[in-house]
């Protein structure tokens, strides 16, 4: 190309405004050939936000969009505030988990946390929740289960902010109770805030714990068991929390467990909450827990009647909690009349039960357990029916 000089001239009435254009862009344009539009948008590409930037920007938007008079008298300005809200938390989520195109960079994710703490963003994010679209919710719920892993140095900031912001616990754990659709990221955020010792202990020692007797029973399957995972973790996790807790809270904690869960509890809630009795009972470090549990009369007679539930999977699981009575060593008198004067009941009962799949070690413990019945002697004991 030789060098020309266009003009544009642009009329108007009276007026003329004279344009010039170079022969140098024309010149450049052509070397770019096929790629030229490409190259030229990457020059205006926006760069990539900083973390921290992102966090306080959504603290900002969250803050904005509980002011009631910007939802009341600017409603279109309040939906663009939750579209803005809803891409931050969706680029929130990218850092911590990596897209299609790259993986989670550790320093982005460092920055990240590091900022989300610093200034209190969690509970401004899930109290927010009601108002985001449901796309965001899950963001906030994975970004929320995220960083309760997160590391600065060696320490979990999660939770050393949690214990100094209980009040976040009580939030989700009572939001729970809420409609279905926000029940569920509540669950999902709780079920990782409890992998904290602190939080399971503060949950297990508040009026927190008896909510899960009702939440566990929940018309909605997926809350139900949501709810069901959570206070299985609580109940086993935490070992030492767990045990101190039930020593101190044995009479109470059973009573409730016994009545609510195993006696008046549907199929689904008197299958889970067998099997969770006898994964407690049976860890080493609730051992003087389940001596306790296993000397009591009425413990026994509810584990009789679970034994002639009409579902076998019921059956099984309350299996394994007799098998403790049967195998203690200082059995109480009244116990021993009470196996003494069913014995040819559970005898015929046991002669039938058996998992679907063969498994040496129910057999071995159900041989064990029939013997030891069979061998039970009232000796000047008095027999009396249960």
């Amino acid at each position: 190309h030789h060098r020309t000089r266009s003009h544009l001239r642009v009329g108007s009435t009276d007026e003329e405004v004279n344009i010039t254009f170079s022969g140098k862009l024309s010149t450049f344009s052509g070397n770019l050939g096929n790629h030229g539009s490409t190259r030229i948008k990457g020059l205006f590409k926006n760069k990539p936000r900083p973390p921290g930037e992102i966090v306080r920007q959504t603290r900002d938007l969250i803050a904005l969009a509980e002011n009631d008079e910007e939802i009341d008298n600017r409603n279109s300005k309040r939906l663009g505030i939750c579209a803005e809200l809803c891409r931050n938390i969706r680029d929130l989520k990218s850092i911590l988990y990596g897209n299609s195109e790259a993986e989670p960079v550790p320093e982005a994710c460092l920055s990240l946390t590091q900022e989300f703490f610093r200034e209190d963003t969690l509970r401004p994010l899930i109290k927010s929740l009601p108002k985001l679209d449901l796309e965001a919710r899950k963001d906030a719920t994975q970004i929320v289960a995220n960083l309760q892993k997160q590391q600065v140095g060696s320490r979990l900031v999660a939770s050393e902010y949690l214990e100094s912001n209980l009040d976040v616990i009580d939030s989700l754990v009572e939001g729970i109770d809420q409609d279905h659709e926000l029940a569920l990221h509540y669950t999902g955020m709780l079920k990782e805030c409890v992998r904290h010792q602190v939080v399971a202990r503060y949950i297990l020692e508040s009026k927190n714990l008896e909510k899960f007797f009702d939440y566990v029973q929940l018309p909605y399957f997926d809350v139900a068991t949501d709810a069901s995972k959570i206070f299985r973790e609580l109940m086993t996790r935490h070992k030492s929390t767990v045990a101190e807790y039930l020593a101190k809270n044995h009479e109470w904690f059973f009573a409730k467990y016994n009545t609510r869960l195993l006696e008046k509890g549907s199929y689904f809630t008197k299958r889970q909450a067998s099997k969770l009795l006898g994964d407690v009972l049976m860890d080493r470090s609730n051992s003087g827990v389940m001596v306790k549990y296993v000397s009591s009369l009425d413990n026994l007679r509810i584990m009789m009647n679970l034994l002639r539930e009409p579902t076998k999977n019921i059956q099984l699981e309350a299996f394994h909690v007799f098998k403790l009575f049967v195998a203690n060593e200082n059995k109480p008198e009244d116990i021993v009349a009470i196996l003494v004067a069913n014995r040819n009941k559970i005898l015929r009962l046991f002669a039938d039960l058996k998992p679907e799949k063969e498994d040496e070690g129910f057999e071995a413990d159900k041989s064990l357990v029939v013997n030891e019945i069979a061998s039970l002697s009232l000796l000047d004991l008095k027999i009396a029916d249960p």
